[in-house]
This record gives C-alpha cells, sequence and structure tokens, in this order.
C-alpha cells in the first residue's frame, strides 16, 4: 500500500470511528432525556376556579409539559373527599373505609416521581379540601415513603412573609417524615381577589419551576 493509499484508508477509518461515538453519544444523551421524564402529580386546593393559586397551578403545568413530563391533576375542592375518621380500619397501609374521590389519588401519588401542593392560605392554613386529602395520605403512608420531589404554590392575601410560615412549615414538616425532597417553592403574597395574580412574577416564576424540573 502506498503512502497516499495508506493516509486515505486511515482517515476514513477515524472518521467512522469518530462517526459511531458520536452516534453513541447522541443515543446516550436521548437515553438520559428518557430518564429524567417524570410523572407528577398536582393537588390543588382551591375552591375558586379562577383562584390564583389554581392560576399557579395551570402555570406550573404549562411549564412541566412543555418539559416533557406527564402530569396529572386533581382538583380537591371539586372533588368527593371524605375527611379522615382516625377508625385505622386502614392500619396506615390498606383499603379505607371510604370508596371515594381519593382513590384515583391512591392510584397515582404512589406511582409519582414528584407531587405539588398548590393552596390558598385560609385562615393561616392550608385549605379544609387540600388538607383532607393529605389527611388521607395515612392509609397510604406505607407506600409512599419513598425518595420523591416535592413543590409548594401558595398564595395570600397579605403581605407580611412571617404570615406565610404556618403553611411553610408544614410543607416542610410533611416533608421530613415522608422523605421526599423541596424542588422549589413560589409564595405569592398581596394576592386576594380572584385573577389577582396576573400581571405578577408569581405566574413566570410557577411557569419556569415546572419548565425547570
Amino acid at each position: 500500500m502506498n503512502r497516499r493509499d495508506f493516509i486515505k484508508k486511515t482517515m476514513q477509518t477515524t472518521a467512522a470511528v469518530v462517526g459511531t461515538a458520536a452516534l453513541s453519544r447522541v443515543a446516550v444523551a436521548a437515553k438520559e432525556r428518557e430518564k429524567q421524564k417524570m410523572k407528577i402529580l398536582v393537588l390543588t386546593g382551591s375552591p375558586r376556579k379562577n383562584g390564583n393559586s389554581n392560576t399557579l397551578a395551570d402555570s406550573f403545568i404549562k411549564g412541566a409539559t412543555e418539559a416533557g413530563h406527564e402530569v396529572v391533576r386533581f382538583d380537591s375542592a371539586f372533588k368527593n373527599v371524605h375527611p379522615c375518621i382516625a377508625c385505622n380500619s386502614c392500619g396506615m397501609d390498606g383499603p379505607c373505609v371510604f370508596k371515594d374521590d381519593f382513590e384515583f389519588v391512591r392510584d397515582n401519588i404512589v406511582t409519582a416521581d414528584a407531587v405539588v401542593f398548590a393552596t390558598p392560605m385560609y385562615y393561616f392554613g392550608i385549605s379544609a379540601q387540600l388538607k383532607a386529602v393529605i389527611d388521607r395520605f395515612y392509609a397510604i403512608n406505607g407506600k409512599i415513603h419513598r425518595p420523591k420531589k416535592a413543590m409548594l404554590l401558595m398564595t395570600y392575601a397579605n403581605t407580611a412573609a412571617s404570615q406565610a410560615k404556618p403553611i411553610e412549615s408544614h410543607y416542610k414538616v410533611l416533608l421530613d417524615y415522608l422523605g421526599w425532597q423541596d424542588a422549589g417553592q413560589v409564595i405569592a403574597s398581596g394576592v386576594w381577589q380572584a385573577g389577582a395574580v396576573n400581571g405578577t412574577p408569581y405566574v413566570e416564576q410557577a411557569y419556569k419551576l415546572g419548565k425547570s424540573l
């Protein structure tokens, strides 16, 4: 083989190796993106369909969906969820005596990679509708002590940061107990009337939080 043919063959071999490596990197990257796709359960608590916390939930879902994630939503205020009565029939890891809309949460939260809590502040706490859903976690306690991400979207009328602390504290303690990791919070203050959150930076923050996952 003369020198020219040798150089040509060497260059062809090198190009083939580089091309194969590049294709391999693309395949790995595609596989990584697929692995990062998450199932996200969004739990809302506002009884106002056009309420401010629901607006944040809408914006979050838009961002998460655009990022390629699967999003499942449960609007607690428009569902039939009986409050926990502490009968302990479930034994913290079994069927609940109430066969209601919580079954949807039960079916989706166990397989979810992330859970979003979207609530207005009602008398310095989580809305009763969402709290009823959280209380019913008791019946699936043994199944949801698994690593998950969690996010909090909260709205309240006042502007004092100290008044948001009860809900923030509840959220933190809940995550600590379940072993879940906080992946972000949007705390929207100074919004009261329905639609007040529109035009504020909070809507974009909720969108970016969903998009960033």
